[in-house]
């Protein structure tokens, strides 16, 4: 989230006290809140949306519509708010992982990452989202598109994060 000196340059406002007054509004209304750190945090704006059963993807079958539950997409998605970003998929190296460019995708820092998730990494001063491989004290990063090939970091591997979930919006 933006510094409140920074809020108040994107709004307009010159005194810092309405930024805080502005601040203290949509905390009141749960669209933000601070963090242990006093951060701020963006919380959903999204309404619940109703979850009305299941759809056949094989055989058609029979449709009944019924209100099973309702559902938020960040409590779905997201189980650390404060640790979660959100990054714009551009490249092809993980399509056969079904990320495709132009998709979304959770990132969560912190998170320990194991052998088969895919991370975000800075290898050798350079960023990547890869499918990690860790055997015995090797790490290697894997794409999921066979015209690219594996990295092996040559000086530093630091992972910012691992993949959660990925978001795509059909038009």
């Amino acid at each position: 989230m933006p510094s409140f000196s920074e809020i108040g340059r994107l709004l307009g406002l010159k005194s810092k006290n309405s930024v805080s007054k502005l601040i203290s509004r949509l905390e009141g209304m749960k669209a933000l809140r601070r963090d242990s750190k006093g951060r701020l945090t963006a919380l959903s704006t999204a309404l619940p949306l109703k979850v009305l059963g299941a759809v056949e993807a094989g055989f058609p079958s029979p449709a009944e519509e019924e209100l099973v539950d309702t559902l938020s997409l960040d409590d779905l998605l997201i189980k650390n708010r404060e640790a979660t970003f959100l990054l714009k998929v551009s490249g092809d190296s993980m399509i056969e992982a079904g990320i495709l460019p132009g998709d979304m995708v959770l990132v969560e820092r912190g998170r320990e990452a194991r052998s088969g998730d895919i991370v975000i990494a800075e290898v050798d001063g350079k960023w990547t989202m890869k499918y990690l491989e860790k055997r015995g004290g090797s790490v290697t990063l894997r794409p999921a598109n066979p015209k690219y090939g594996e990295i092996r970091p040559k000086t530093e591997l630091k992972i910012a994060g691992v993949v959660t979930s990925v978001i795509r919006k059909y038009k």
